[in-house]
């Protein structure tokens, strides 16, 4: 059985998140460009992932999909890269605490401002992310004054909950606050992280020519 990671993605995705995270992981991949026109919805691609969605990975005989998913499996799967608290360790709750808050309460806070869905005050206490400025206050509250989200260094944590910021905050979705455009900034300065965007840049379409 081969170990090779095969990536399946598209530059225009989440998959820009899992491909920062295997730059990190330092191990060679494969990337499967994927189109939205049909390329997800093919029988070969739905074996691999039922939703028809990208990112996923296979790596030997192991399946990984979901983003936050993708990157605590690689963390665990090279632990020789550092970006997970040792097992055992006491930092792996806020690891996975963090890890979770992303791909919960920030994910879903962003695409109900994304659909423009306002959750009535009395239903709030229905929908785990209750309101944005409580999901915003909470990251606040998590990166001021240091540099990582768990102990001294940087984990998938980080980069999880980093690319959500960043995101977020290029389109409007997510308040501009100073502590998080300075938590961003330093983590876009990352050697994985430049070359894992300019590795997706170089895949984006070309823009339609101007007529005439």
């Amino acid at each position: 059985m081969s170990d090779e990671i095969v990536f399946y993605t598209n530059p225009m995705s989440r998959g820009r998140v899992v491909r920062w995270m295997l730059e990190e992981v330092g191990q060679p991949y494969e990337t499967v460009l994927l189109d939205f026109a049909g390329q997800t919805k093919t029988p070969q691609y739905l074996a691999i992932n039922p939703m028809g969605k990208v990112p996923a990975i296979t790596h030997g005989g192991t399946v990984v999909t979901e983003c936050g998913a993708i990157c605590a499996y690689l963390a665990d799967a090279f632990p020789q890269a550092g970006l997970a608290p040792p097992s055992g360790s006491r930092l792996r709750g806020a690891y996975y605490r963090w890890l979770f808050f992303s791909a919960g309460p920030i994910e879903q806070a962003i695409s109900m401002f994304a659909l423009q869905v306002e959750v009535p005050t009395e239903r709030q206490i229905m929908v785990g992310y209750g309101t944005m400025q409580a999901v915003l206050d909470a990251i606040e509250g998590a990166v001021n004054d240091r540099e990582f989200l768990v102990g001294d260094s940087f984990t998938a944590a980080d980069l999880y909950v980093g690319a959500h910021l960043g995101w977020g905050m290029s389109f409007d979705a997510i308040e501009k606050r100073p502590v998080f455009e300075a938590y961003v900034a330093r983590l876009r300065a990352r050697s994985a992280a430049i070359r894992a965007a300019a590795i997706d840049d170089a895949l984006m379409p070309a823009p339609p020519a101007p007529a005439g």
